[in-house]
């Protein structure tokens, strides 16, 4: 079985500053589990691996998972946080849907895959942080949609040029959209009004996300995240979603200033 190695790169970055809000003893458990999160999406990802050969590994985890066979350090966190394994599963059964052709006829599919790759990761998250109100966990699914929606509209260029569309076929029919044109790296005239379509889903699932005040201090680092990504949808809307020209990010500066400003809004000093 894969290790637990520690995530590196630009899919952790912001989760990075992120966790730094965090007491040593949760971010440590946060990143135990944040590395599961990682050698799973790498399985699913690895364009060296055939298809069969990912779907195979990331069936041996789901085996360890339901055997709980697991690697010790992440069992010890399942174990002293009281998480549910089938979260787990989820997260597993997520990113197995990432291999081979990816298409969603419908939202509701497409939402489907974002509460496995994204709000079961949430939910665990909320477990490591020490939440246990009910309004914790509808906060973490609501973020969690919100936060994959940003994601998928930020890296639609990127995700077609792996031959991957995770905008929903129905949604391309609607505005007119040929899927192939996007492949292609060339949409049509529909391609904008399609993407602030989705945009206002992302930003109604921000709006539901509501931050329970018995939790608010314990939840900063998901603050941190949620003002990253709302940043982020921003400035696709203010650009008109320039995906096919150049990838839209924060810079260093921009997440620091957004990380000590989130975690004094709720509360918790940054950097502890």
């Amino acid at each position: 079985m894969t290790t637990l190695a520690p995530p590196s790169g630009t899919k952790s970055s912001n989760l990075a500053f992120a966790l730094l809000s965090l007491p040593r003893d949760r971010r440590a458990d946060a990143l135990i589990f944040y590395r599961f999160c990682r050698v799973i999406d790498d399985i699913a990802d690895d364009p060296t691996l055939p298809a069969e050969d990912r779907l195979g590994r990331l069936d041996e985890w789901r085996q360890a998972i339901e055997c709980e066979s697991l690697p010790a350090e992440l069992q010890a966190v399942l174990v002293r946080c009281k998480i549910d394994r089938q979260l787990l599963l989820e997260i597993v059964d997520g990113c197995s849907a990432d291999v081979g052709i990816v298409r969603f006829e419908s939202f509701a599919d497409l939402e489907k895959y974002c509460w496995q790759v994204a709000c079961a990761v949430g939910l665990v998250s909320v477990r490591i942080f020490g939440c246990a109100s009910p309004a914790s966990g509808a906060y973490a699914e609501n973020l969690g949609h919100a936060l994959q929606l940003t994601n998928i509209l930020r890296d639609v260029a990127e995700d077609a040029r792996l031959g991957r569309i995770y905008l929903p076929q129905e949604d391309l029919r609607r505005f007119g959209v040929d899927g192939n044109d996007i492949l292609e790296q060339h949409p049509g005239e529909g391609f904008l009004p399609l993407m602030r379509f989705q945009a206002a889903r992302a930003r109604a699932r921000f709006a539901a996300a509501v931050l329970p005040a018995v939790d608010a201090r314990r939840l900063v680092a998901s603050e941190i995240m949620r003002s990253f990504y709302e940043k982020i949808l921003t400035r696709l809307e203010t650009l008109e979603f320039p995906v096919f020209e150049k990838r839209v990010r924060l810079n260093r500066l921009e997440k620091v200033m957004i990380a000590v400003l989130t975690s004094l809004r709720t509360g918790r000093t940054f950097l502890k």
